[in-house]
C-alpha cells in the first residue's frame, strides 16, 4: 500500500483571514472601519506579516479596501454597488439552478430537500440567523450541484461580497416568510427537473432581495451599528474615530 499523503496544515495568514472575515460577517467590524494593524496583531498575538497577507486575501474577496498611505478599511457597499452587483449575482445563481436541475443526481436532490426542510422549520421558529446559515448552505449546494467549476468559482467569490446585504435583508419586515415562499418555488422547479423554471425562480429570488434592501433600508451598510464583542479590537470605528479597548486576547494556533 502506498504511503498516505502528508496532512497539510492551513497557513497562519489564512486562519487570520477567516477570523477577520467572520467578524465582518457578524458586523463586529463594520463598513468604513480602519484596520489598526498594531492593535489587531496584539489582540491575535501574531506578527504583522500574516495579518498583511490576510488583508490581501480579504481585499481580493472584495471585503477590504486598500487606500494608499492610509491603510486598510472594511469596504462599504453603497446603493449603486447593490444595483450593480445583485443583477450579476442573480444571473449567476440562476445559471447554477439551471445546471443543477439538468445535472444534479437523485442524491443531490435529497441533500437540497433536507436543507429546504430545515428552512421550513427554522422560518416557523423565526430564527433569522439560523435561517441565513442554512440558506447559505442551500445556495452553495445548488452551486456545487451545477457541476461547473468556473461558474462555481465566480459565484462563490461574489457571494462573499454580497453576504452582508443578503443576511441583513432577511431581518426586514416580512422578508423571512417571503424568502421561504421563493425557496419553495425553486425546490418545486428542481424536483421537476425544469431547468428554465429553476433558473427563473432563482433569478427572481435574488432580485427580490435587492428590491427589499433598496426599498426598506438602502443605506444599512454605511451605518456604524456593530455587534460588540470583547475579542474585537484593532479597529477604529467609522463613526467615532476611537480605538476599541481590548478586553481579552485571542491566540491563533501556529500549528
Amino acid at each position: 500500500m502506498p504511503p498516505d499523503q502528508p496532512i497539510s496544515r492551513q497557513p497562519l495568514y489564512l486562519e487570520v483571514a477567516e477570523r477577520v472575515r467572520q467578524r465582518i460577517y457578524r458586523r463586529q467590524l463594520v463598513p468604513g472601519d480602519w484596520i489598526d494593524e498594531k492593535q489587531l496583531c496584539e489582540n491575535l498575538q501574531i506578527s504583522r506579516t500574516p495579518l498583511r497577507e490576510a488583508i490581501k486575501v480579504l481585499h481580493a474577496e472584495g471585503l477590504v479596501e486598500l487606500v494608499p498611505r492610509r491603510g486598510a478599511f472594511i469596504k462599504k457597499l453603497e446603493t449603486d454597488g447593490l444595483r450593480e452587483l445583485f443583477p450579476v449575482m442573480a444571473n449567476l445563481e440562476g445559471l447554477c439552478a439551471r445546471f443543477a436541475a439538468q445535472h444534479g443526481s437523485a442524491e443531490d436532490l435529497a441533500v437540497l430537500e433536507g436543507l429546504h426542510q430545515q428552512l421550513e422549520t427554522i422560518a416557523e421558529e423565526g430564527d433569522v440567523d439560523r435561517y441565513f446559515e442554512i440558506n447559505h448552505e442551500f445556495h452553495t449546494a445548488v452551486q456545487n450541484f451545477a457541476r461547473n467549476r468556473w461558474l462555481s468559482r465566480i459565484t462563490a467569490d461574489l457571494r462573499g461580497v454580497l453576504r452582508l446585504a443578503r443576511q441583513h435583508q432577511l431581518s426586514l419586515s416580512g422578508r423571512l416568510g417571503n424568502s421561504l415562499a421563493e425557496h419553495r418555488e425553486i425546490m418545486n422547479a428542481l424536483r421537476q427537473r425544469d431547468s428554465v423554471a429553476a433558473e427563473r425562480a432563482m433569478h427572481d429570488h435574488l432580485m427580490r432581495q435587492q428590491q427589499v434592501l433598496l426599498e426598506q433600508d438602502p443605506e444599512f451598510l454605511s451605518l456604524s451599528t456593530r455587534c460588540e464583542d470583547p475579542e474585537v479590537t484593532g479597529v477604529i470605528p467609522a463613526a467615532t474615530g476611537l480605538h476599541e479597548t481590548p478586553n481579552r486576547k485571542t491566540t491563533l494556533s501556529r500549528g
